[in-house]
């Protein structure tokens, strides 16, 4: 009997209700049978007693057929529940869906949630004309007194533009990053990146490193494909004053210059995408398509020194204006000109390590507190 119901299971997978109907059907012809031969052997009691009146021998028959027949009733329950609680236990174990998703169809509905959350942050967090501010943050530089904290004071003591956090979203690219976000700002978003662990500090040009900056440029893409401009900047660039100003409505692509030669359209201005502002244009989502594809031309680099090395070809081939940002405004360490008069933001860059970033904008932060009174 066991046996069977397991094949009744592996022949109906989709209909469970079978296997109870079968375990009912059992019981019920099992007390249908009891029944039965109690009736049958009552009747043939009566009957035995007026045709053997006196025989000993055909009085002590009839106990014995009833224990018979109640044996054999008893024994046929007994199987029909055993044979019930097998199947009570075999769907949950050998039962398949039908219609159980595919890997592939889980990762497209993990995709679509991520974009859906993503495009209410982007609505949220947007400007009149569907522009928005983003950054990107570890686990290692939400620390107290870290880059996070330092990034988010100098918006705070600036020059009126702390209201520009409003309309900020912070990409944590690790779990512990968002968790720390959400403590001190509305508008966070998690990047996933499959087999990376990015909570602690990654040195530039590791394979860690590579996979956050290329997915980060996966995710600038994404944003202009849903039709929102962004102007991007590296949590290691601390604001003074509003740098949208200086950004122009002509250009497809402004961005910030590690070395500026004094004109913003010059071709040869050193590209920092550290601080880069994008127009949302079919053709600025056709560059960045063919930017990112570029990427296996040049392993062990890093997107902004592809884009360096390739922004003539491209800039050509998709028909892009693009300008440079003075560094008289945009200021970096590389080219150092830290008038606080003129100065909207400052980049720690030509320096590797936390600590030695930490350090300089630190100290340009107490210049600004200094030049404010």
């Amino acid at each position: 009997m066991v046996k069977g119901s397991n094949k009744l299971v592996q022949l109906i997978p989709s209909y469970p209700h079978l296997l109870h109907f079968s375990y009912a059907t059992s019981l019920s012809l099992s007390l249908s049978l009891s029944l039965s031969l109690s009736l049958s052997l009552r009747s043939l009691s009566e009957t035995q007693t007026e045709r053997m009146k006196g025989n000993t021998n055909g009085s002590q028959l009839i106990p014995f057929l009833c224990g018979v027949g109640v044996a054999i009733a008893l024994m046929v329950i007994y199987q029909g529940f055993i044979n019930g609680s097998h199947l009570d236990q075999v769907p949950a174990v050998q039962m398949v869906t039908r219609d159980s998703p595919t890997h592939e169809q889980v990762h497209q509905i993990i995709k679509k949630d991520t974009d859906q959350d993503l495009a209410e942050l982007l609505q949220k967090a947007s400007m009149d004309d569907k522009t928005i501010i983003m950054t990107a943050v570890n686990y290692a530089w939400t620390a107290p007194n870290s880059l996070f904290q330092l990034f988010l004071e100098s918006f705070r003591i600036g020059d009126q533009i702390e209201r520009l956090l409003n309309h900020m979203i912070v990409v944590a690219v690790d779990p512990k990053a968002l968790e720390k976000c959400k403590l001190v700002h509305p508008y966070c978003y998690l990047l996933k990146v499959d087999g990376v662990d990015f909570t602690a500090e990654k040195v530039i040009d590791s394979e860690d490193y590579l996979k956050m900056m290329w997915s980060r440029n996966k995710l600038q893409r994404s944003i202009l494909e849903m039709g929102y401009n962004f102007l991007f900047t590296d949590m290691d660039i601390i604001w003074f004053r509003n740098p949208f100003k200086h950004i122009t409505m002509f250009p497809h692509i402004t961005l910030s210059s590690d070395w500026y030669y004094g004109s913003p359209d010059y071709m040869w201005n050193n590209a920092n995408g550290g601080f880069l502002y994008v127009k949302s244009t079919n053709r600025t989502i056709e560059l960045y398509k063919d930017w990112y594809d570029l990427k296996v031309y040049y392993p062990g680099q890093h997107e902004q020194t592809v884009f360096e090395k390739n922004k003539n070809n491209l800039t050509s081939k998709h028909e892009i204006q693009i300008q440079f940002l003075d560094t008289a405004y945009i200021g970096s360490l590389c080219q150092p000109q830290i008038d606080f008069s003129k100065l909207c933001t400052f980049h720690a860059n030509c320096r590797i390590g936390l600590r030695s970033k930490l350090k300089e904008l630190r100290n340009v932060l107490d210049g600004w507190k200094k030049f404010k009174g």
